[in-house]
């Protein structure tokens, strides 16, 4: 099994603010295992409704949820399909699953056929802010509707950054562009459907 890195002072000073943010139902700007994401407690349905409004985004348009380990997948569904395990363990990317039947997380979080689209972050700072927090953290691309999603923190807009209540200090200077995770969708009895590779 991979080790997890030691998370330095400022990483360690991050996670708490950005807990203590989420857990108040702020709106939280920070980095994931793939690109800058808007996140907040995804079991408050009015958190949640504040990044509707922040990214100008239909309701319609679920957004995806980030988990620090696939044993806190079982309560989010009423069955994890057994071959979404198999998935976990053999990606080597970012891979999110949207999987039938979710629960336990905001109404608007869920599609109209409940589906619920879920990634587990192995990345340093999502991983340990979603374990401080102890429920799913929202994640969704840092960006206006309909405008190109940031691959970098310097180009996140400025009208996203004033609406947040907390934007985490740490990977901000990073220049390598992120990409946006794999997505496959995952059917009651176990379809396998590939969304985007």
């Amino acid at each position: 099994m991979k080790q997890i890195e030691p998370l330095t002072n400022d990483y360690k000073q991050a996670v708490r603010e950005a807990a203590e943010v989420v857990k108040k139902g702020g709106i939280i700007l920070y980095p994931t295992d793939t690109i800058w994401g808007l996140g907040c407690d995804a079991t408050n349905e009015q958190a949640v409704q504040r990044i509707y409004k922040i990214k100008k985004r239909a309701e319609s348009k679920s957004m995806l949820i980030l988990i620090d380990t696939d044993a806190k997948l079982s309560g989010l569904m009423e069955e994890v399909p057994s071959i979404a395990y198999d998935l976990i363990d053999a990606s080597v990317s970012p891979l999110t699953i949207i999987y039938p039947k979710g629960r336990n997380v905001a109404p608007s979080l869920l599609s109209e056929e409940r589906t619920i689209g879920i990634r587990i972050t192995k990345e340093a700072f999502s991983q340990a802010l979603c374990k401080a927090i102890r429920v799913p953290l929202v994640s969704t691309s840092a960006n206006l509707s309909g405008d190109s999603s940031p691959s970098i923190f310097s180009e996140i807009s400025s009208e996203i950054k004033e609406a947040v209540d907390y934007i985490v200090p740490v990977r901000q200077k990073e220049t390598t562009p992120a990409k946006a995770s794999q997505i496959i969708a995952l059917g009651i009895h176990g379809e396998v459907k590939i969304i985007r590779s």
